[in-house]
């Protein structure tokens, strides 16, 4: 486990400094720009501090500006209904004055229902096997494996290791284990805020995927537009969990993912939907 891997937890507490307004923090002031789950993340905790007796049951968001790591992000809260069965929350997240991103959370009071079925979890190796294996001795796995298996507040670990130096995954579906670095406490929300989080680390390399590009390929630029997600079935974000992921359409400088996420049992536990820049450096 690295020395250098950052308290969650403490990204996900917001500070209240006013009714309906928050304030976070970056921790990674050198970074060139804010990391998009980190906002989606605390703009989720935001927005859960204005519901009570209510968990999230979706968020849609959307980024519009890149944000400045060395300024504190204001997360301006707007409840816009709250009704018999569901809430809803409009977040804006500002920086200089300006907005860099959105969100629109819907929160659900639980209930029984009629329906309960879901797609099956694809059959990969446990983490525990994949983190067991030989990796192989050259500069691109090691700097690529090092990255993975540090990483900052979310730990990794790809079912396709290859697929991170450039090899071709011919129908772009990739997998990779995911959880908290560190233990949360015994919270719904807090468990729901770190995996909308740690849902948008290695979500777009699956656009990639079919082109033998590398994860650290200089030629690309690589940005989320917008995000959405939804949550099902109660989990732990500090437990592995199997992100699997897939890339229907890209074109005009756009790819979209699908991602599932599921526990190590089958459990399908969320959803997730994204759209992002994917660009030749000119």
């Amino acid at each position: 486990m690295s020395q250098s891997l950052i308290n969650l937890p403490a990204i996900l507490d917001v500070e209240p400094i006013e009714t309906n307004l928050f304030r976070g923090t970056s921790p990674n002031i050198n970074a060139q720009r804010v990391f998009g789950g980190q906002v989606i993340g605390q703009a989720m905790a935001a927005a859960c501090r204005t519901v009570e007796g209510r968990l999230p049951n979706s968020l849609h968001s959307c980024f519009i500006r890149p944000g400045d790591p060395q300024v504190p992000i204001i997360y301006k809260v707007e409840r816009l209904r709250e009704g018999k069965s569901y809430s809803t929350r409009h977040v804006s997240a500002i920086q200089h004055g300006t907005a860099i991103f959105f969100i629109v959370v819907s929160f659900h009071a639980g209930e029984e229902g009629a329906f309960d079925h879901q797609d099956k979890m694809p059959c990969v190796p446990l983490p525990e096997r994949l983190m067991a294996e030989e990796v192989p001795e050259q500069p691109m796995y090691c700097e690529t494996t090092e990255f993975i298996r540090r990483n900052y507040a979310i730990e990794l670990c790809p079912v396709e290791l290859g697929r991170y130096v450039g090899q071709k995954i011919d129908d772009g579906r990739v997998h990779v284990w995911i959880k908290a670095a560190t233990r949360l406490r015994d919270d719904p929300v807090q468990h729901m805020c770190a995996l909308a989080y740690a849902s948008d680390y290695p979500l777009l390399d699956a656009v990639t995927a079919r082109y033998e590009r590398p994860l650290f390929d200089q030629r690309m630029t690589i940005a989320s537009l917008d995000h959405a997600m939804w949550f099902h079935r109660p989990f732990r974000a500090d437990d592995w969990l199997l992100y699997a992921k897939e890339s229907p359409s890209a074109q005009g400088g756009r790819g979209l993912v699908r991602g599932l996420i599921f526990e190590p049992n089958g459990t399908l536990v969320a959803s997730v939907t994204q759209e992002g820049s994917v660009r030749e450096r000119r």
